[in-house]
């Protein structure tokens, strides 16, 4: 009889537990309601945040930042090559070409014909033109028989075909007029005077 009277009275209860719990619907929610339970700061009490480094003034750790334990990718150094202090680099202005202005050459010249012996025997005849350009502007002898009656016939030759004026620069050439009584030391002087002639022009 009481274990009849136990089973009875605990199903009864059960069944007045479930129906309590199913007519209640503001129990869910108002716990749904609830605000949501906020972050409690694990900072000790006495402790300023912002004493501590690794604690902001908002008492959350900053951010790492992206390039801290990650290699760094600097770009290849460069060579530069640094001027020495205290030298000054200064550009020279082109300087104007140098002319240099050569004399003009002189066109004069001296050609000496060969020594060409006389027929008589009494010595040698050499005969020196100057020539300026393509003409004869003077005619000197550099040897002439000497001695005796030869002194008297080289003088005659030697005052008609030498100097600036005689019959050498008249003429412009070997053909000469014989010089009377001198006729072996004018032919010898001709012959001379033609073999420089030839060599200077």
């Amino acid at each position: 009889m009481r274990r009849a009277l136990f089973a009875i009275t605990g199903l009864a209860a059960s069944t007045a537990a479930l129906v309590v719990l199913k007519g209640s619907p503001g129990t869910s929610q108002v716990a749904q309601n609830l605000p949501t339970a906020q972050p409690v700061n694990p900072t000790p009490q006495g402790v300023d945040p912002s004493a501590d480094p690794a604690v902001g003034p908002t008492g959350a750790a900053p951010k790492p930042s992206g390039t801290a334990g990650a290699p760094s990718s600097s770009p290849k150094p460069t060579r530069t090559t640094a001027r020495p202090s205290g030298t000054k680099t200064t550009a020279k202005a082109p300087s104007a070409p140098r002319t240099t202005t050569k004399a003009p050459q002189s066109t004069t010249r001296r050609v000496t014909g060969p020594p060409v012996d006389t027929a008589d025997g009494y010595g040698y005849v050499q005969v020196q033109i100057v020539v300026s350009g393509s003409r004869i502007i003077e005619a000197t002898t550099l040897a002439l028989p000497s001695g005796g009656e030869s002194d008297i016939h080289s003088g005659a030759v030697r005052d008609k075909y030498n100097g600036t004026g005689g019959e050498v620069v008249q003429k412009q050439s070997a053909n000469l007029n014989t010089v009377s009584e001198a006729t072996a030391t004018s032919i010898a002087y001709k012959s001379s005077l033609r073999a420089a002639i030839e060599q200077a022009f």
